[in-house]
């Protein structure tokens, strides 16, 4: 049964405890309030003290919850956001705030980016904001609107929606003229772009080439890159020959800046990439660019299965 509306503590106690949650930072909570530190601190200690139980285990540099502290943060976290965007909606303040899309520098730099022009064109009124990352930022806490991850089915988060999978194919630039790239007498005479993720032999050279039978060959040399869309600027450059990912490479596969080598391997992984979303009712901008994924990630799965072939304009 409900305590009546009398007992409940004030929004402003409950509005602190949030913003501490949500950066686990007394810190950076004030900053967000424009407020002092300790301003934050008695706000805490205030819920707290209406309450009569302890919602914080407050160490020398760090904070936790309690288990009491958890179980109110989640449930007044969502209610904070809900009135957030209601706020927003009847003030009208909601026009131009962006909506704020987190993906992978990788994926960023190939995939979204590349695209965005063409929302721009049909929502002009709707602002984004892109947070590339490769670290899994918690959406609620960074204050994101939508996600797009890069994982197994099993282990995407539940709500997610896939999005397109992975299909791998060796690319280089046109200029070097490759049509097969499948005895040690062709890989011996040309560079390999090496991508350093340990986790994804899928995407490495030596995985490929065991695949294939060809784990004795030795290629003229490798470069390494830590990023995906370096491996991939350095093969646009002529610099070697690099596993191209069909999905995120399309539009350089469609314009001539690469050419496949081979027929694409759809077996390759099971990994795809999905689309979150960290409200269950979004403001009616963030279902837009979502909706506007979705088209984008159909029309570039579709293309991906026949590279050259040019990516329908969503």
């Amino acid at each position: 049964m409900p305590i009546p509306l009398i007992r409940l503590p004030s929004l402003d106690l409950v509005r602190g405890f949030v913003a501490v949650g949500r950066r686990m930072s007394i810190t950076l909570a004030a900053q967000d309030l424009c407020v002092t530190q300790s301003a934050v601190s008695r706000q805490v200690r205030a819920l707290e003290d209406t309450l009569g139980v302890r919602l914080l285990v407050r160490g020398h540099r760090s904070i936790a919850f309690t288990p009491e502290g958890a179980r109110l943060f989640r449930c007044a976290d969502e209610a904070v956001a809900q009135l957030q965007d209601v706020v927003a909606q009847v003030t009208g303040a909601d026009e131009r705030l962006p909506v704020t899309i987190t993906a992978s520098i990788g994926l960023t730099a190939l995939w979204l980016l590349p695209r965005l022009g063409r929302f721009q064109q049909q929502w002009p009124d709707i602002d984004v904001r892109v947070a590339a990352d490769n670290r899994l930022l918690d959406l609620r806490t960074e204050g994101i609107d939508l996600a797009i991850r890069y994982c197994a089915p099993q282990d995407a988060p539940p709500g997610a929606e896939r999005l397109f999978g992975e299909s791998v194919v060796p690319v280089a630039h046109p200029s070097l003229k490759l049509r097969r790239f499948d005895t040690p007498e062709a890989i011996a005479r040309h560079v390999l772009l090496e991508l350093d993720m340990p986790d994804r032999p899928w995407l490495h050279w030596s995985g490929w080439l065991a695949a294939r039978g060809l784990q004795q060959a030795r290629p003229r040399g490798t470069l390494h890159f830590n990023q995906y869309d370096q491996v991939i600027q350095a093969a646009i450059a002529g610099q070697g020959i690099a596993i191209g990912r069909c999905e995120l490479i399309q539009p350089m596969l469609a314009d001539g800046r690469l050419a496949a080598i081979g027929a694409p391997d759809h077996e390759a992984s099971r990994h795809g990439y999905w689309l979150i979303g960290a409200q269950d009712a979004p403001r009616e901008a963030t279902r837009k660019v979502a909706a506007w994924i979705r088209a984008e990630a159909r029309a570039g799965e579709a293309a991906a299965r026949e590279p050259g072939r040019r990516t329908r304009r969503a």
